[in-house]
């Protein structure tokens, strides 16, 4: 380990005994999916919160150093949403409409939680539409839940920073943090 990151880890631990506040990673299954206006359940998987910016490689004649490269468009990959099959049938319903031609856009957000079942961290996706259903997998042999899952194209996802998400005490970790690694050149 270099100087500068034992200090790092040093001042953050001092802080979060301070302020008691532990910032333990998240539990990835604690999670809560709501779309506007959609009952929809509970989802046992999300995959998908992606952003990609694509980037162009060029070469300067005479420079055999390294290559320029040059961001280009942004690009949202779909969120797949699963779950195991109930009586609501909300994603269902909207798939459908979707299927007649009647696109309607809906915003959404995927909220993460701790493990009191609090939202700490969220991401919002805005102008969503169904674009393929998958229904369940029916095995004779198996004594398994039934899920069906659904792909949704978005036009963007949007997040909050620490310090919103966790309120005075989050914005003075992210300060302190950002202080630090300030001073250590990172």
């Amino acid at each position: 380990m270099t100087l500068p990151s034992i200090g790092l880890n040093t001042a953050l631990a001092a802080l979060t005994n301070l302020t008691g506040v532990r910032l333990d990673p998240y539990l990835a299954f604690n999670f809560l999916v709501e779309i506007e206006g959609i009952l929809a359940g509970s989802f046992s998987e999300c995959t998908g919160l992606q952003v990609e910016t694509e980037y162009h490689d060029y070469r300067e004649g005479g420079l055999n150093d390294y290559v320029h490269r040059f961001a280009g468009p942004t690009k949202y990959p779909p969120l797949m949403l699963k779950h195991g099959i109930t009586q609501i049938d909300g994603l269902w319903n909207w798939h459908q409409e979707v299927t007649q031609g009647s696109i309607k856009r809906k915003n959404g957000t995927i909220y993460l939680l701790d493990r009191m079942r609090i939202p700490v961290m969220y991401w919002n996706f805005k102008e969503a539409f169904p674009v393929k259903y998958t229904g369940p997998d029916f095995r004779a042999d198996a004594a398994a839940i039934a899920f069906e899952s659904v792909e949704l194209t978005h036009r963007g996802l949007s997040r909050p920073t620490l310090g919103s998400v966790l309120g005075p005490a989050g914005s003075a970790i992210a300060g302190a943090a950002g202080a630090i690694g300030g001073s250590f050149g990172l």
